[in-house]
């Protein structure tokens, strides 16, 4: 609601006096609830800031919900009717519950994601983190805001990787070994690849003929590929399930393998393939590099099947908008992504999602090298981590690995999500599980802390004296409660779920200092249930995003 009056305040003067963008500041507690700098508009008319202040002062004084303007040091003061406010922000939160924030602006937009995206025959590792929750959140984001979303999970199922994969069963694999263990056994085999390409160069060339018989679908290595694929896919969905992560559909980059013919086909007629060194290619002008669509040797490549996938998506889905959450080093292939469809005449939206590396003792890991950590593994370890935790805080708690798993992962999934992501981020356990600090374990925590306090009273909405909610410490959470359908749409705008991390940390904070100073359960009626009102709406807030994050809420812990 507050970014709601700025919005019209600006409105109001911007028209009155046609002038541009009126800067409309958020003074610290304890002064004005609103403030206009006035100096710049002095200069600019060259008169006294009090001169200015008068002006605006008729313009906007009028307006119902400002208690009174004062000029003070060169700034026009406004203070709200702050229970007014109060009253309009808590009773939104109280009645729409967790559809506070909801909000229609995508109505009958269809926009289609494409994240996670694992590497079949490998291990779902840390390294796959990011893509998976940062696709999982915005899913979420956009959904709350009235988009259609398509989730798509488009497998890494194909390429000359696989090729590797096949020379090396077939050289050193061991089929009982491979079908006790399957994913450990297959990524041993692919590291040995690796390692034996050095001292035998002949090996690429061997994987390079094997994928391009798969291509032609010798019946041998295809079967190879299947069997390689569905035990992938086993191991994947433990993951998903495990991440409360869901998808609308698992079409890798081998869907498309039969539709490439027709975007070759297409890109030929219209005039811009072109041969360069034995390579088809599209020229992209002198600020792209061209995007390169066959080999030499006539095999497919990224590009190809990206293209027939984005044209899949808009013609089946109906999707002119696509997300990819993929990694900061695939920037240049996005952009070439976007210019060979524009020059196709397709009127797409793509939009890359583009972030960076975990680290791990901020070291890159690589499958190749055989430095991964295998995320199984990791997040049984937090699990565990989180239930002696528990037992020591909560001994007689019930259901401890059920909120040992809550906690555990949702340490993971905040952990990477309250960063800007396009940064590097670190993966460390231990700060990680922390229950105090930027953490998840701390959020679910300030939910458990209410929560507690709500099973142990009841709220009478007729009784709630808002008298109580002009006071500094109140109106300035209830601030933060009316900021939140600005902030889930500034995160849709910028692709960002730290912004929502973020915001719902600052919450929390805010909460437990309250928390820290006043009472709650207070004998005056009309105060105690203004404070439960006001607790319940930062509980309701807090669990909505961390639900857009993807963090399970819990009552006890």
């Amino acid at each position: 609601m507050i970014e709601q009056i700025k919005k019209d305040l600006k409105a109001q003067l911007e028209n009155h006096f046609n002038i541009d963008e009126v800067v409309i500041e958020e003074p610290k507690k304890g002064r004005a609830d609103l403030a206009i700098p006035l100096f710049a508009y002095a200069k600019l008319w060259k008169t006294s800031p009090m001169h200015i202040f008068e002006k605006f002062n008729e313009v906007i004084q009028t307006n119902e919900i400002l208690e009174k303007i004062e000029f003070t040091n060169g700034f026009l003061n406004i203070y709200l009717k702050r229970d007014k406010i109060a009253q309009h922000i808590l009773s939104a939160v109280h009645l729409e519950k967790e559809h506070y924030g909801d909000q229609n602006i995508g109505k009958d937009e269809v926009v289609a994601m494409d994240y996670s995206s694992p590497n079949i025959a490998k291990s779902f590792g840390v390294g796959h983190l990011r893509s998976t929750v940062i696709g999982n959140a915005l899913k979420k984001i956009y959904t709350k805001l009235g988009y259609k979303m398509i989730a798509i999970n488009h497998l890494g199922d194909w390429g000359t990787q696989f090729g590797k994969m096949i020379v090396a069963y077939e050289k050193w694999g061991n089929e009982k070994q491979v079908k006790k263990n399957p994913i450990s056994e297959l990524q041993k085999l692919y590291v040995r690849f690796h390692d034996a390409e050095k001292t035998e160069p002949e090996l690429e060339q061997q994987a390079r003929d094997v994928f391009r018989a798969l291509e032609q679908n010798d019946e041998k290595y295809t079967q190879l590929w299947t069997w390689f694929k569905d035990e992938s896919l086993r191991e994947f969905m433990e993951m998903y399930d495990l991440l409360g992560v869901e998808f609308d559909y698992f079409t890798g980059e081998s869907f498309y393998n039969d539709k490439m013919d027709a975007v070759v086909e297409a890109l030929e007629n219209k005039g811009l393939l072109k041969i360069d060194q034995g390579a088809t290619i599209v020229d992209l002008g002198e600020d792209l590099p061209p995007a390169l669509i066959k080999r030499t040797d006539g095999a497919t490549l990224y590009m190809t099947r990206d293209i027939a996938a984005l044209i899949y998506r808009h013609d089946t889905y109906h999707a002119n908008h696509v997300l990819y959450v993929v990694g900061n080093e695939q920037i240049l292939h996005f952009k070439q992504l976007q210019a060979v469809t524009d020059l196709m005449g397709y009127h797409l939206h793509v939009d890359h999602i583009n972030f960076g590396l975990v680290l791990i003792d901020g070291k890159k890991m690589s499958t190749r090298g055989g430095k991964f950590k295998r995320l199984e593994v990791v997040i049984d370890q937090a699990i565990k981590e989180a239930k002696e935790a528990i037992e020591a805080k909560n001994p007689n708690l019930k259901n401890q690995m059920e909120v040992a798993k809550a906690v555990g992962i949702g340490a993971i999934i905040f952990n990477d999500l309250k960063n800007e992501r396009h940064l590097d981020i670190d993966f460390n356990l231990e700060n990680m599980l922390k229950f105090e600090g930027q953490t998840g374990p701390y959020l679910q925590y300030s939910s458990v802390r209410i929560a507690s306090i709500l099973r142990e009273n009841t709220l009478d909405i007729n009784l709630v004296d808002s008298t109580y909610f002009r006071e500094d410490d109140y109106f300035e959470l209830i601030k933060q409660l009316g900021q939140f359908p600005h902030i889930i749409f500034k995160a849709k705008e910028s692709n960002s779920p730290n912004q929502i991390a973020r915001y719902i940390l600052s919450l929390a904070q805010s909460f437990n200092s309250f928390y820290g100073k006043q009472r709650i359960n207070v004998e005056d009626v009309g105060h105690k249930n203004a404070n439960l009102l006001f607790i319940e709406s930062i509980r309701t807030v807090l669990n909505e995003g961390l639900r857009l994050l993807g963090i399970k809420v819990l009552d006890e812990m």
